[in-house]
């Protein structure tokens, strides 16, 4: 269990990254959502000891995050939003060196176990690779790997399907799914697609502060009923926008539709329309003080 109390951090700039953050999270995938900006990497960052929050608490199981960080990083596996790499070594190479530093002496057992890790991320016929010479996706997936050296207990990934195609995505939500079955795995994402496939239980982030948390479907479902949709002209927006709750306007087969939040009918040709995951997302980061 990874629970987390009241937790604060300020940046010099004056940034207010996290605002009383409060969270309790268990075995299983965990979807941490909001958009850019919202303060998610940082609360990733905080919780992986990259730095200090101003206030609070972190514990996972019985080490205390801020007192213990060593005992928490030899359970952690974290892929960070951005990450470097040694331009001028293979990837079998630098996995094999940090599987060595996370206790896995016998050198032929480090060959089996990286051999597997970089079948499981597609990336075994490129591992004589300098990854100086991966693409973006196969450095996404190179750091996957790293992530997952140890059978870390806890798992920290930060928009993990950035510059996946469709197909590696899907190989990755596989690998997430295993993964959380015996581990705590957080998913910090802007893509709601990736915690309608994967999580059992999420939050809405936003602002620093959680805006709400619960199981992705009955979060949905409390838009039921509520939805609706209508055709509009693109120059018609922003007066759309000033008369309706408007949750998200998006393009279908070329013709503009806007999607409103209402509690009864708004009239003026809306149509009612079954509501999803990305509905609430949108009415939760727009309105958290109503959810």
């Amino acid at each position: 269990m990874l629970s987390i109390t009241n937790l604060n951090k300020t940046y010099p700039n004056g940034t207010k990254a996290l605002n009383n953050v409060n969270l309790e999270i268990g075995t299983g995938m965990f979807g941490l959502l909001g958009p850019n900006g919202a303060g998610k990497s940082s609360l990733m960052r905080t919780i992986a000891t990259l730095q200090q929050a101003d206030s609070g608490d972190i514990e996972f199981n019985d080490i205390n995050v801020f007192t213990e960080p060593d005992e928490l990083r030899k359970v952690l596996g974290y892929l960070p939003q951005d990450f470097g790499v040694y331009p001028k070594v293979s990837a079998e190479m630098m996995l094999n060196h940090i599987a060595k530093i996370k206790g896995i002496q016998s050198k032929t057992d480090r060959k089996a176990y990286v051999a597997d890790l970089l079948n499981k991320v597609n990336l075994y016929k490129f591992r004589k690779r300098n990854l100086g010479d991966y693409s973006g996706g196969m450095r996404q997936r190179f750091g996957i790997a790293q992530a997952l050296i140890g059978n870390p207990k806890l798992i920290i990934v930060d928009e993990p399907t950035a510059g996946l195609d469709p197909l590696e995505r899907n190989r990755f939500h596989n690998l997430l799914s295993e993964l959380g079955e015996d581990a705590v795995v957080i998913l910090s994402t802007h893509i709601v697609d990736d915690v309608i496939n994967l999580c059992t239980n999420m939050a809405v982030f936003n602002e620093g502060s959680v805006v709400v948390q619960g199981h992705p479907l009955e979060l949905s479902n409390t838009l039921n009923g509520k939805v609706y949709r209508k055709s509009i002209a693109k120059d018609e927006t922003e007066l759309y926008q000033s008369k309706y709750n408007v949750l998200s306007t998006y393009l279908r087969s070329g013709n503009l539709y806007v999607n409103v939040f209402a509690e009864g009918v708004p009239g003026e040709g809306f149509e009612k329309v079954a509501n999803n995951l990305e509905d609430f997302y949108f009415y939760s980061i727009n309105q958290p003080q109503t959810v």
